[in-house]
């Protein structure tokens, strides 16, 4: 995947070859925004991501991003489309084109739910967890951890299949820290890196002599079901009234009172996160774990005696 030139003339956009006209902004952030644009020889929808660069150790993360993406082939993986980087003077911009999915993201569907005082079904939790981890599944077979999964990193298409995207938190899954000054490195860059009430608790505190691995996905990938069950992140509340998630995470999980999902559900959320995480599930234990909670097809006897 080479670098292409960009051009932007009249509202349109030259990558890769090919020219594609701009509609309007999707999103923005601290250090990018996305706009929607259309493809002039193809009339597809791409979402083309913007991220300003100020100095080389930014363009060095964008381009980090974009070779994370090529690791992959995956369908709940967002492809990468094409790619360059824009001189803006003094200063750069990394693009990335990328598929548009119509769906929005996961936290959209939450936010769209909660406002209708209804929740989420848990025949169709059971469809999204199962993509995303089978696009976790994808990313820690390769030696790697997504860092960063949450929410609004999680797009969902028309079938409700989910699309996990951002790959810019994206490392080796396994860190081994043997003294105070690497413990310390880790810690700051999971705060810099990692959203702070999806964080895992043995990130906020490394010791001086662990191996970080792929299992802070886990704890993430629980507080993921926990917001698709309840309505948001076990931990999103105590953040916003500044208190303290670096002690609320090193506390037992309390579940809201419902019969609403099964026990069964509610066991496999309570294994993601825990505390310690030697004793969580791996991703390939929790699809395993979610083969049986899946309904079985149309005609087959479940009766079980």
């Amino acid at each position: 995947m080479g670098q292409t030139l960009c051009v932007c003339s009249r509202g349109t956009v030259s990558l890769g070859g090919a020219r594609y006209l701009l509609l309007h902004r999707l999103a923005e952030g601290g250090f990018s925004y996305v706009d929607l644009v259309e493809g002039l020889r193809d009339g597809r929808f791409y979402a083309l991501k913007r991220i300003l660069c100020h100095d080389k150790e930014d363009r060095q993360a964008a381009l980090h991003e974009v070779e994370m993406h090529g690791l992959f082939d995956h369908p709940n993986i967002l492809r990468l489309v094409a790619h360059c980087m824009v001189e803006k003077g003094a200063k750069h911009e990394a693009w990335l084109l990328l598929p548009y999915v119509k769906g929005g993201t996961l936290w959209r569907e939450v936010e769209a739910l909660r406002e209708k005082g209804t929740f989420m079904p848990e025949q169709r939790i059971l469809l999204i967890l199962h993509g995303i981890c089978r696009g976790l599944q994808a990313i820690h077979s390769k030696g790697y951890a997504h860092r960063d999964l949450k929410p609004t990193n999680v797009l969902l298409d028309e079938d409700d299949q989910p699309v996990l995207m951002d790959l810019g938190s994206m490392n080796q899954a396994h860190i081994e820290v043997s003294n105070s000054r690497e413990a310390m490195a880790v810690q700051d860059w999971a705060a810099q890196r990692c959203t702070i009430s999806y964080r895992a608790p043995e990130l906020f505190t490394v010791p001086s002599q662990c191996v970080i691995d792929e299992r802070t996905d886990i704890w993430s990938l629980g507080c993921v079901l926990y917001c698709m069950m309840f309505g948001e992140g076990p931990y999103d509340a105590i953040f916003q009234k500044g208190d303290s998630v670096a002690l609320a995470v090193q506390n037992p999980l309390t579940l809201p009172s419902t019969t609403r999902y099964s026990a069964a559900l509610q066991r496999l959320l309570f294994s993601m996160m825990t505390v310690n995480p030697q004793e969580r599930p791996s991703i390939n234990e929790i699809l395993h774990q979610l083969e049986g909670l899946q309904p079985a097809p149309v005609g087959q006897d479940t009766t079980q005696i």
